[in-house]
């Protein structure tokens, strides 16, 4: 068995997620393709010199950069016992704040959906603040309508949680699943449950279509469903859990986009 069989095995017998065991998988193939080396004769300034060409040659962000750092962490550490990790420093995050739609902006791009269940899937995004892996695996079964919540049992790190459906977006799931009658996922197509690319397809056309000009994807309804019950006055914690975030700290990034208070500051340029 050769080092990367060796690798998904370990990734499969942890239990980690379908999208994290690609990337560790991707990232060491791709570190021993550039270094052509004997796993044995690696050193910690191969490590620095693979991360060093990610930013300077390919461009990858520095959150990029840190995934590739802990793919080789693990296969290091893990897979072969060997410690050359453990002492490397990681690139510091980047500090970008994320882009948020106003709610105008959101009710125009559902607006746009091509079609009832298009709407729908924008709806689903928008108003369960899901990621774009998560919805595609949302079943028919976790939708618990007499309690108004969805179970999310593929969440990142396979962590389970719930989260509210509102008075709306339950009525129309309801009239969806009478009309459509979907046997498992909640959204399928022909070829089964619906893509990655198929449901970013959508949302492209629909903010196309409502002539959104800022920087917008799937991930950014994510985001403002989070800033506008910031906006509203939910608490923090709440917002993490709905959002599944293991840290606050991460959670808390939506304090430097929210206009709630902002807005309320007079600018002194008023008062001259």
């Amino acid at each position: 068995m050769d080092e990367l069989e060796m690798l998904k095995v370990e990734l499969d017998y942890r239990g980690f997620s379908n999208k994290t065991k690609k990337s560790y998988t991707f990232f060491v193939h791709d570190f021993l393709k550039y270094i052509k080396k004997e796993p044995s004769d690696i050193n910690k300034d191969d490590i620095k010199n693979y991360i060093s060409h990610l930013i300077t040659k390919k461009g990858y962000t520095n959150i990029t950069a840190n995934l590739a750092i802990s793919s080789l962490k693990f296969f290091f550490s893990k897979v072969l016992e060997k410690t050359i990790c453990d002492k490397i420093e990681r690139p510091k995050r980047e500090k970008n704040l994320p882009s948020v739609l106003s709610k105008e902006e959101v009710k125009r791009i559902i607006d746009s959906g091509n079609n009832i269940k298009h709407k729908l899937v924008l709806k689903c995004l928008y108003g369960m603040g899901l990621r774009v892996s998560e919805l595609i695996d949302l079943k028919v079964n976790d939708l618990e309508f007499d309690r108004n919540m969805a179970k999310i049992s593929s969440g990142k790190g396979n962590k389970q949680r719930y989260v509210m459906l509102s008075g709306i977006l339950k009525s129309d799931l309801m009239k969806y699943i009478e009309l459509q009658k979907p046997e498992k996922y909640l959204f399928s197509g022909r070829k089964g449950k619906y893509s990655v690319k198929s449901i970013q397809k959508i949302f492209e056309n629909a903010a196309k279509k409502a002539k959104i000009k800022k920087k917008a994807s799937c991930h950014t309804l994510r985001h403002s469903f989070a800033t506008h019950l910031l906006e509203n006055g939910t608490d923090i914690r709440y917002i993490q859990k709905l959002l599944g975030h293991s840290r606050l700290q991460t959670t808390q990034i939506y304090t430097h986009v929210a206009d709630s208070k902002l807005k309320n500051i007079k600018s002194p340029l008023d008062d001259l």
